[in-house]
């Protein structure tokens, strides 16, 4: 039985459409020289621009150490957002609102020139000293930024607002995040806080909610009744690439689990909030990773494995293994790979494995979840049996194509009963009829200047999370055989070992 595909067509001339412009405000962007400015929050910002959804009163400050002039950064911004072509009158006006402080953001005086800068393009531009201060920095200097901006009155909300974006890592375990946590409220409270995960922002990821509460013929069925096991996917085809300093003291757990995954999983397993408002909807988030069987008292190693990629053996795909690549330790037994078995102890998901991995140079870039549905319980076609036909599957892509897909039996054309899986597709690049998909960034950047932390992580499910996976990672630091680490070529499937905890190594997780 080969699966077919098929291309759902879709009328999309009607659409219920929500989508506001921000008030006047600036952003503040820490980091401004930096790789992630220029990748990816600069051309969201630019985006957005183009797509009318900042307001007039609107400009950006960069600051970083680099020394460098007004002119000089608004070239480095022209080149991120457009490149060699030639800038229209358009672009003009967006590249005119842009500035520059330099500084080190431990001193006085940077703090001094930034917040002089504020109240010139609160005059200039019409910003009415509103602020979203992004902070594209290592978590070390949060605290040192966020007292900087507090010492000088700049997080003050008395006739304005101000908030504060900061990317992962939120500590490096449950002391260290509790610590920053304790850290940031000296200064601003939590409503001020927005911990950006970008892959919240990606626009299957947000659909999973529409998917489920918008449609009557999945809520029905999404429990332990009908659904047999999850399967939550994120690989990647590279290395450590130039972060071996940052990777090879995280470690594929730190890096990916306790946020990219655990959020995509408490989507897919979450109770339908009251509203989709911030705190309606972060308050599930946070039921549902309390409700996350505990590793401790567990056989961790029925239900983990982690792994480490050795030299590649596909003479057509050479690459080095984890331990000779540049900055890593050549003893190193930080894992590239994990995979995980979790249970969710509620009403709904009672029984039902979510299968969890996530790894660095396997086949191809690809992050999926993929929902299995229980088989049918009894064929009235004899002799074909219950166990021959394909479960139904639906899949869920964020990368590298972002869509759904759902399998479905059928029978073939013709005059015998002859049965095949059929795959009807849904992809977001042919429903935006040629143009880019929104960036991730673009949509968290947005919902910062509105003032909505809907997407953003609230600091009780960041302690839940790290709660959660501490048994874990303690048991990796102090005793090496309790989940050994497995070792796998580079661009394969990933350690031959994780078959294991799939029902105890009867199934094979989904090709990559």
């Amino acid at each position: 039985m080969s699966a077919k595909p098929m291309t759902v067509s879709y009328n999309c001339r009607e659409q219920l459409c929500i989508e506001s412009a921000p008030g006047a405000g600036a952003m503040v962007i820490f980091g401004a020289s930096g790789d992630l400015t220029k990748r990816k929050l600069l051309p969201a910002v630019y985006a957005l621009f183009r797509r009318g959804l900042l307001p007039d009163g609107f400009a950006v400050i960069g600051v970083a150490r680099t020394e460098m002039s007004h002119e000089e950064f608004r070239r480095e911004v022209q080149q991120a957002v457009i490149g060699d072509a030639t800038p229209t009158e358009q672009d003009a006006s967006f590249l005119a609102r842009f500035s520059y402080v330099a500084g080190q953001y431990t001193e006085s005086d940077t703090f001094e020139r930034l917040q002089a800068e504020l109240v010139r393009v609160s005059e200039v531009h019409g910003t009415e000293g509103n602020a979203l201060f992004y902070l594209a920095m290592p978590p070390t200097m949060f605290e040192p930024i966020v007292r900087g901006l507090a010492e000088h009155g700049m997080l003050a909300e008395e006739k304005s607002w101000a908030r504060v974006i900061i990317e992962k890592p939120f500590g490096r375990d449950l002391e260290s995040a509790v610590e920053l946590d304790r850290a940031l409220k000296k200064y601003i409270n939590e409503s001020q806080i927005y911990r950006i995960d970008h892959y919240m922002g990606k626009e299957t990821v947000q659909n999973i909610l529409m998917l489920r509460f918008a449609n009557a013929i999945f809520e029905p069925l999404w429990n332990h009744t009908y659904i047999e096991k999850v399967e939550i996917t994120v690989a990647e085809e590279l290395g450590v690439e130039k972060r071996a300093g940052y990777y090879d003291n995280a470690g594929a757990l730190r890096d990916m689990f306790q946020n990219h995954m655990i959020q995509m999983l408490s989507l897919i397993a979450m109770e339908p909030p009251a509203v989709f408002e911030a705190d309606a909807y972060r308050d599930e988030i946070a039921k549902l990773i309390s409700s996350i069987r505990p590793l401790r008292g567990q056989d961790l190693a029925t239900i983990a494995v982690r792994g480490q990629y050795v030299e590649s053996v596909d003479p057509e795909r050479p690459a080095p293994g984890y331990r000779k690549e540049d900055g890593v330790n050549p003893k190193s037994n930080t894992e590239t790979y994990v995979a995980l078995k979790l249970f969710i102890d509620n009403w709904r998901w009672r029984g039902v494995p979510f299968y969890m991995r996530t790894g660095k140079r396997l086949p191809r870039k690809s992050s999926e979840i993929a929902i299995t549905f229980r088989p049918i319980p009894h064929s009235i076609f004899k002799p074909i049996r219950p166990k021959d036909f394909s479960q139904n599957v639906l899949l869920l892509r964020m990368q590298p194509h972002e869509g759904m897909g759902l399998s479905l039996e059928v029978k073939s054309p013709g005059s015998k009963l002859c049965v095949n899986t059929l795959d009807m597709n849904f992809s977001y690049s042919d429903f935006m009829h040629g143009e880019d998909i929104p960036d991730a960034y673009e949509r968290l950047i947005l919902d910062g200047l509105l003032g909505d932390q809907t997407l953003f992580v609230r600091n009780d499910t960041v302690e839940a999370s790290w709660k959660l996976f501490m048994p874990l990672l303690r048991a990796w630091e102090d005793n090496l055989d309790v989940v050994p680490l497995c070792f796998y070529p580079a661009f394969s499937q990933g350690p031959k070992e994780a078959n294991e905890i799939l029902e105890g190594g009867t199934l094979q997780w989904r090709k990559i």
